[in-house]
């Protein structure tokens, strides 16, 4: 299907219950920031659920082109990816500035795009000190007709602190032009082990730090069962917090993102070769109260037509959950 040819994304017209019952515990924001997080929840086969599947494709600027798109090469074209997430049926688009201009106004309010604001390089020297540059303004994010802003910060990273304070300055301004915040909150560099970036009580830390900081959608990444700080694990087996399963520790997290009331959502890592597998990832997030999925490379990877027959069985699974 080519960019003359599209499909509108479903959307209902009235609020549903659930949705409206999410908007409320954003209780300091404006009509405005409240709007976007409305299209955002109301836009796309799971329109109306509260539940996202958002298509990110930020992954050339971290890992390359020919690692991002040689694999499926229709991908070099950014048209391909929003045509992509608007045939899928999801409730967004995430992309870096360049991406966000190039298709711009083909497709102008035919889905909600989020302006992915800051970027590293795998050509970088960064490890303890894990950084992002700021590679695009809320301006932009305004002039593109964005519904949100996106941002990385590196919880465990020597450059933390500035990160924060980073997103502290984006998310005041995003807010007071009515947009929402999204925060990808991947702990990662200082004295973190590989292990430690995903284990179940740094991803649930990571998580409670971007609700901290005001993110209205966190991104965080699926957590395993292990545990990596001491003073944690001792808090866990004294509260006899259950991480044994994907599940259990998908009910976790949620609980540290304020008891649920924020929406916290999982990348999709890598392309999986293995189609079950990913499908029974997702069903255990879904299962422990997951709010969605924001799946790039395991999507924009494969050829068009089977993303779209993934995408829309991941959808089905939380529209069921």
């Amino acid at each position: 299907m080519n960019a003359q040819t599209k499909i509108t994304p479903a959307t209902h017209s009235l609020i549903t219950p659930r949705v409206k019952e999410i908007l409320s515990w954003y209780e300091s924001d404006n009509p405005g920031t409240k709007a976007n997080l409305y299209r955002l929840l109301m836009t796309g086969r799971l329109a109306g659920t509260g539940k996202l599947v958002i298509l990110p494709v930020d992954q050339g600027f971290e890992h390359g082109p020919a690692r991002s798109f040689a694999p499926n090469p229709a991908g070099y074209d950014p048209h391909y990816h929003y045509q992509l997430a608007i045939d899928a049926g999801l409730n967004a688009y995430a992309a870096p500035l360049g991406m966000l201009e190039a298709g711009a106004n083909t497709f102008a309010g035919q889905i909600p795009t989020i302006l992915k604001m800051n970027s590293a390089n795998s050509l970088s020297r960064l490890n303890e000190d894990a950084d992002q540059a700021v590679t695009a303004s809320v301006a932009d994010a305004v002039r593109l007709g964005c519904s949100a802003i996106g941002f990385t910060i590196y919880p465990g990273s020597d450059a933390a602190y500035d990160q924060f304070e980073e997103i502290r300055e984006l998310s005041a301004e995003a807010k007071s032009v009515g947009l929402a915040v999204v925060v990808w909150s991947y702990a990662r560099g200082g004295t973190l082990t590989k292990k430690g970036e995903t284990a179940a009580d740094v991803i649930a830390y990571a998580a409670h730090m971007a609700a901290l900081l005001g993110a209205h959608i966190i991104k965080v990444k699926p957590p395993t069962d292990h545990l990596e700080l001491d003073a944690a694990k001792k808090a866990y087996e004294k509260a006899k917090i259950p991480v044994s399963t994907l599940t259990e520790r998908i009910q976790d997290v949620v609980k540290s993102c304020f008891g649920g009331r924020r929406i916290v959502i999982f990348s999709g890592g890598e392309t999986k070769n293995d189609t079950n597998a990913l499908l029974s990832e997702i069903s255990q997030i879904a299962a422990g109260g997951g709010f969605g999925s924001i799946m790039g490379r395991n999507a924009f990877q494969r050829p068009r037509d089977e993303a779209i027959e993934l995408l829309g069985k991941i959808i089905d699974i939380y529209a069921k959950a």
